[in-house]
């Protein structure tokens, strides 16, 4: 029996058909690359048109997300790990924060990382005090140059700045007295003068010291009434005309009577001059102080400066 031939077997390649394609996932990425360059644009645009302020106030908040403002210099543990989201709200501490143009958060650390030196900021302070009462030095006496009220007594008006603040001296004069020999009542001129500076003297912030002082003749009263007693009476009375001028009864921090203990002119303790009543401005420092005796020091250690300007 013949041999039968096996078949033969042809194998033929699947070729692809044309226009089909590999699919549409490029587009899909394609999408995902638009999409994330449109963000990176849009926050590029927007750090673009942000002040430094607002962009340092936005970088804050990333880095404390909690709800209330933290001082934590240290990062806090959650659940997340250390710098994570916190897991309850941060109590606030009774500090008060520091007042910033960049936003709550940055001055709270700023306050963290920057303590304050209190010698500087008293020194800070005491050039504030002492750059107002410049200014207020300055106001005065522009007021005293238009004041109708008070040209004819300039000359009795003594403007300076001492250790406690700015001191104004209404002086006597030989023929021009404040006051009745011996007596607390107030001339009309003098009367005139005090409401003025009152009225002046009304819108400052600071407290006001009064002191009265009288020169070295003897002065002898019934019941032992001298020197002392006269110029704390005199004192009295120039609170109450600059109280009656407008200014605040709870602007004034003291009233002493310093008798001659510290002349104004110091060649000549009997001299008219010596007769005054003094009125500080006092230093915001100085305000909550009672010290009628450093008074009396910062009185005496004006007075040889002050002296030439009397004479």
């Amino acid at each position: 029996m013949a041999r039968e031939k096996p078949p033969i077997i042809l194998r033929r390649p699947r070729r692809p058909r044309a226009g089909r394609g590999h699919g549409g996932a490029w587009k899909v990425a394609y999408a995902d690359f638009v999409t994330a360059m449109m963000a990176f644009f849009l926050v590029m645009w927007l750090i673009g048109i942000a002040s430094r302020e607002e962009r340092a106030a936005v970088s804050e908040y990333f880095k404390n997300p909690s709800a209330v403002v933290g001082r934590a210099q240290v990062p806090a543990a959650s659940t997340l790990g250390p710098g994570g989201a916190a897991e309850r709200m941060v109590p606030a501490a009774s500090a008060s924060p520091v007042p910033s143009a960049i936003g709550p958060q940055t001055a709270e650390l700023a306050q963290v990382r920057a303590p304050v030196d209190p010698q500087a900021a008293r020194r800070a302070a005491q050039a504030e005090d002492r750059r107002r009462l410049e200014a207020l030095r300055r106001e005065l006496e522009a007021a005293l140059e238009k004041s109708q009220a008070l040209a004819p007594f300039r000359d009795q008006l003594l403007i300076d700045l001492t250790p406690e603040g700015l001191r104004v001296q209404i002086v006597d004069r030989l023929n021009r007295p404040m006051f009745d020999l011996g007596s607390a009542h107030l001339k009309g001129y003098a009367l005139e003068v005090l409401h003025e500076l009152g009225r002046l003297l009304a819108d400052t912030p600071h407290r006001i010291a009064l002191a009265g002082h009288t020169d070295e003749v003897p002065y002898h009263a019934p019941r032992g009434y001298g020197n002392w007693e006269l110029s704390a009476d005199r004192a009295n009375a120039a609170r109450r005309a600059l109280l009656e001028g407008g200014l605040g009864e709870d602007r004034v921090a003291r009233v002493v009577g310093l008798a001659a203990s510290v002349p104004l002119d110091r060649a000549d303790p009997r001299a008219p001059v010596n007769r005054r009543i003094s009125i500080v401005v006092l230093n915001r420092s100085l305000e909550g102080t009672d010290t009628p005796v450093a008074a009396a020091a910062a009185g005496r250690g004006e007075a040889a400066s002050a002296a030439p300007d009397a004479g």
